[in-house]
Parts: C-alpha cells; structure tokens; sequence
C-alpha cells in the first residue's frame, strides 16, 4: 500500500505546491490591481507547470506530490474564487460555472487520497483535456480582472470545458481495475 510521507511534502516539487498558498493569499490583498492580481495568476500557472516539471525531470514523483498538488490547485481556485465573489467581481452562480471542473475532480482526488492509490496502477496525471481546462480557467480569470468583453461567454465556455475535463477524469478512473485486495 503506498503510504505518503512528510519528507516527500517538503521537497522540491512539493515546496513548489505548496507556494500556491501564500501566492492564494496575495491574490486576496492585490486583487484591487489587476495587473498586480494577474502577475498572481501567472506565478501560480507557473507553479503548477513548473513542480509537475521538476518531479517528472529529477526523478522526485511521490504519491505525497500527486496529492499534495491537487489539493493545492483546489485550494488556490477556491481562494480566487471566493476573493472574485466577495469582491463583486463574480455572481456566485459564476463561480460555480468557473470552478465546475474542479468540483467535478474533487471528489476522485479525495478517493484517491484516503485509498492511498496515487501511484498504484497506470500513472493518473493530467490529460490534455485537464489541460485545457485549466488554461481556459486562467484565461477566463484574466478576463474577468481587467474587465474585459464577453465575460459571459468566457465563463460560459470554462463551465463546458471543465465538465467535459471532469467526464473524462470520470471515465478513465471509472474504468480502471483496482488490483485484487491482497490475502493477509
């Protein structure tokens, strides 16, 4: 059974994770600047680039980095979106249709998470579709910051790309074969 360990949390690909926090935390206190609250969204893009990189490149992929960086691109979208409600920036029914994907995987990470199965089996990483997703996702925040046209329409279309992302996370994970339980 794959167990998660702290030491894996504190290395490189996870101290890059885990700088989505505090950079959670500056969007907050930058959000009335937008440029400012764009440079935010673009480190954090960076950062989730940027540990994936360096766990696959220096041979550092760990069950603890899977995890630890979903949760840590859960809990970045969850801050933004909540500072983008609380400042008029987005309806709630907006932040919904903008974190759809996200709720949508939430729930297979969580599984995935208390199953201890991460690394178990074929590699769960991000698909193209989980890609596009995500970069629609950033794109369409960009848009609501600088106030630009067609807000509607770009929120619209993230609602629709993270549903068809959140399906195919679904449907690959749902027809994975789990490895028989193990006599004891």
């Amino acid at each position: 059974m794959t167990q998660y360990s702290l030491r894996d949390a504190v290395r490189a690909p996870g101290l890059i994770s885990l700088s989505r926090l505090p950079l959670g935390v500056l969007f907050l206190c930058v959000l009335k600047v937008p440029a400012a609250a764009t440079g935010v969204l673009v480190a954090a893009g960076a950062s989730d680039i940027l540990d994936g990189w360096v766990a696959r490149r220096f041979h550092l992929t760990t069950p603890t980095g899977a995890v630890l960086d979903a949760m840590m691109d859960k809990a970045f979208v969850l801050m933004v979106v909540i500072a983008l409600v609380l400042g008029h920036w987005l309806t709630p029914l907006e932040a919904v249709l903008l974190g759809i994907r996200d709720v949508g995987e939430l729930p297979l990470v969580l599984r995935a998470a208390a199953q201890h199965r991460i690394s178990q089996g074929p590699e769960r990483r991000a698909n193209v579709l989980g890609k596009c997703a995500t970069l629609l996702q950033f794109a369409t925040l960009v848009v609501v910051l600088v106030r630009g046209p067609h807000q509607n329409l770009w929120i619209i279309a993230t609602a629709v790309g993270g549903l068809i992302a959140a399906a195919s996370y679904w449907r690959t994970e749902l027809g994975r074969q789990d490895p028989p339980p193990r006599a004891g």
